[in-house]
């Protein structure tokens, strides 16, 4: 017997069906189909970071001298950087290049992460597989950059400061090229704060009220990790670190207030507010 529905219900609207065909498919993925989409992806982000590498490498002297040149100006006057090991300085060139190579696959790579996770979504949710990779990409960038003009030069400068007539600041270049690139790559990762927010909110996740409830606690573990992320023991660096996190978490709960309401517009029942 067909069943009536009740004239006062709501017809599903395409979307609700569009949730409900993705949670069909996502359902009929094995395990061993998620690791195989996970090695095809994996397998095109490295094909792409090689892809990088290669055309970093052609310019390697380029890119080997824009790392270089904010720590040789910490020097004293006609000081160098030493390398000790006959392989080190040949081996710093191809990791230079490995790491501008990721730069330039990071799109790519991005993309890939969103692929892999894109199938436990809903339908509403794939559309926003632009805006995770533009956002990802340009925050990422900028705390790459921040690392490399502002933070990790004063951070050396500290160090450098202890130079007197009893010692000479002649530092391995391998041990510093290590201590930049860990820098580097966690003040990428801390900037996305404003693109994590961004989807947790779109799925109703965080809201504006809960960042804000927790803003202390949220200073205290920025703090932490400022300390962590900085080499140095001094407070200004940490602070050079700490101050941009704040206002990327102030800017974050910004965000989720302006996409939880616009989340709250999208799913609220036509004729609501007329």
């Amino acid at each position: 017997m067909a069943l009536v529905p009740h004239p006062g219900a709501r017809p599903p609207s395409r979307s609700d069906r569009d949730l409900d065909d993705e949670d069909a498919d996502g359902g009929r993925m094995s395990f061993l189909e998620h690791l195989d989409e996970l090695r095809r992806r994996l397998i095109v982000s490295i094909a792409a970071v090689l892809v990088g590498f290669l055309v970093a490498f052609a310019f390697v002297d380029r890119v080997f001298a824009f790392i270089m040149r904010p720590l040789q100006a910490v020097l004293p006057e006609g000081g160098k950087l030493i390398y000790t090991e006959p392989a080190e300085a040949f081996l710093l060139y191809i990791k230079a290049a490995a790491l501008a190579g990721l730069f330039l696959a990071l799109p790519v790579v991005l993309w890939q992460v969103w692929r892999f996770v894109a199938p436990g979504l809903y339908a509403h949710e794939k559309r926003f597989a632009i805006p995770f990779v533009l956002m990802s990409t340009f925050f990422f960038v900028a705390g790459a950059l921040f690392s490399h003009v502002i933070v990790f030069p004063w951070a050396w400068k500290f160090f450098a400061g202890f130079s007197t007539d009893y010692m000479q600041f002649t530092p391995k270049i391998q041990s510093v090229f290590s201590l930049y690139v860990r820098m580097l790559l966690a003040l990428g990762v801390v900037f996305e704060m404003p693109t994590l927010v961004f989807f947790l909110a779109r799925v109703g996740v965080v809201t504006p009220g809960f960042l804000i409830r927790h803003f202390k606690y949220a200073v205290l573990i920025i703090f932490v990790v400022a300390a962590v992320i900085t080499p140095g023991p001094d407070i200004v660096s940490q602070a050079l670190v700490a101050g941009p996190m704040i206002g990327l978490y102030i800017i974050s709960i910004a965000i989720a207030w302006i996409f939880r309401r616009r989340r709250a517009a999208e799913t609220a029942p036509a004729g609501e507010g007329a």
